[in-house]
């Protein structure tokens, strides 16, 4: 069966949130319908969004890191949202493994963002309707687009390459070399949800150098008399030009 999602690498992620504005202009106008953001510039700030960004520091002083780690739905190939909502609008596509939201049939009453762990479940204070990340499926599908754009809007805007789109089923697909080749793993497993979006971790990146690039030598251009000279019969500037 297919599962697509997301497969993040939180070693280059740098934090610019490209994947979160991309997200939200691409999906407040798409399928999903407008995304409210109320109050944005007061104090107390509400808005919709299906994916963020949360910049934290890890470690003790002087040796202190800065994670980026962007969240949105994980989308789980054991979902606890869906069984719990009372009027079947949470749902799990069988075909690619997306959890959707059907807004006809949300009612607001939160029960799937207090069972989902992950915190990624915003109501919207507007249209009051539960909704979160689609993986962009009005997008993915979109036979008006070229292949390659076929991709969430935050994969197609990530400035680093940190965010990758696949079928982790798929064993030689790009995701599952990415999980399988660099230690990518699930967040919170314990809870049983089995998340299909993974994390490459953070990780010290080598850098290879010659045993020669260790050894300083001179520029011959500078040494005494390496440089070329003219002949002392030469033509001058002077004898050249027109000034």
């Amino acid at each position: 069966m297919t599962q697509l999602a997301l497969v993040i690498d939180l070693n280059v992620c740098v934090g610019c949130h490209a994947c979160v504005t991309s997200c939200k202009e691409w999906n407040t106008s798409g399928s999903a319908g407008t995304m409210a953001d109320l109050r944005p510039y007061d104090a107390d700030p509400t808005g919709t969004f299906f994916n963020r960004v949360q910049t934290f520091e890890v470690g003790e002083y002087p040796n202190t890191q800065t994670v980026h780690f962007p969240k949105s739905c994980l989308h789980c190939e054991e979902p606890p949202c869906v069984p719990v909502c009372p009027t079947g609008a949470s749902y799990k596509r069988p075909e690619d493994g997306i959890v959707l939201v059907d807004y006809d049939k949300c009612i607001g009453c939160k029960y799937c963002s207090w069972a989902c762990p992950y915190g990624v479940r915003e109501l919207d204070e507007k249209q009051k309707v539960m909704k979160k990340c689609t993986l962009c499926v009005d997008r993915i599908y979109d036979p008006k687009l070229p292949a390659a754009e076929r991709k969430p809007a935050c994969v197609m805007a990530c400035p680093t390459s940190a965010r990758l789109f696949g079928d982790v089923h798929d064993p030689d697909s790009e995701v599952s070399r990415a999980i399988r080749d660099r230690a990518g793993y699930a967040l919170m497993p314990e809870w049983g949800t089995q998340p299909a979006n993974h994390y490459l971790p953070r990780r010290k990146t080598e850098l290879p150098i010659a045993v020669e690039e260790l050894q300083r030598v001179d520029n011959p251009l500078k040494i005494d008399g390496k440089l070329p000279k003219p002949a002392k019969t030469d033509p001058s500037l002077d004898d050249v030009m027109s000034w």
